[in-house]
């Protein structure tokens, strides 16, 4: 039997980078799988590059609106599921003196609003036994410069996850976080940001990280997963996946 079979599993923001590979590892265990995006041509794509039983649902995790029509999508197709990825996020790299109040709030609209509203309408069809991950970001307590919004919407989602963590012992359901360093993704997780200032925040990113690489989505992926389904006895924790970025391994190898 294969590893996922008979699961089902939501994952918001699954259309591209770290929600797509544990979209495509999930099917690839036979689980069936649901994501969503705001962009029909990223769902479109991600429905070729997954295929398989993938359900792909267009949504916008900072609408309310839309929020509510997936809860009754999921409802409808699912009925229940094991599983929920909450993954969507973008931020503006900014210095502190830059920020506008139009990026403060589209950032936390959706890292944390849209998170935390997503999750609440989704809890009850969560079986018992199930598990919610939340992708968070080593950004939260490494002061990087430029991500002090940013930074701020995934310190507060990682303060949401402790606490739900806590709330939903009662019901079996573990929730823990991933935290990604540099990882090679399309956007390199930078909205808006040009070919040229992506290459440059990679560099940056292989300079910095210990491991003297990027990670990959499907290195994010397995963290992911393992979290979801073999740390049964896991909840309200963190992992880092980041090259030893976020240990100060730098320093001690300097």
């Amino acid at each position: 039997m294969s590893r996922f079979q008979g699961k089902k599993a939501a994952i918001i923001g699954g259309t591209h980078g770290m929600g797509l590979a544990v979209a495509q590892a999930l099917i690839a265990g036979s689980a069936e799988v649901l994501i969503t995006g705001r962009n029909e041509k990223n769902l479109a794509d991600a429905r070729r590059v997954i295929g398989g039983s993938v359900h792909a649902v267009r949504s916008d995790i900072a609408s309310m609106a839309d929020i509510a029509v997936l809860g009754a999508e999921i409802g409808q197709k699912f009925g229940d599921i094991d599983f929920l990825h909450v993954n969507a996020g973008v931020s503006e790299l900014e210095p502190f003196g830059r920020v506008t109040e139009a990026s403060y709030d589209r950032q936390f609209n959706i890292n944390t609003k849209g998170a935390f509203f997503t999750t609440q309408r989704l809890i009850p069809f969560i079986k018992r036994g199930g598990a919610i991950v939340f992708t968070t970001s080593i950004a939260e307590d490494s002061g990087i410069p430029g991500m002090a919004v940013y930074s701020a919407t995934k310190a507060a989602l990682q303060a949401f996850g402790k606490v739900l963590a806590a709330e939903l012992l009662p019901r079996g359901i573990r929730v823990n976080m991933v935290s990604p360093g540099f990882i090679d993704t399309p956007t390199m997780g930078v909205a808006g940001a040009s070919a040229e200032e992506r290459a440059a925040f990679m560099k940056i990113g292989d300079a910095v990280t210990p491991m003297k690489r990027h990670g990959t989505p499907d290195e994010v992926a397995r963290a992911v997963l393992f979290l979801a389904f073999d740390a049964t006895f896991t909840t309200g924790e963190r992992i880092k996946v980041d090259g030893g970025l976020g240990q100060g391994l730098t320093e001690l190898m300097g």
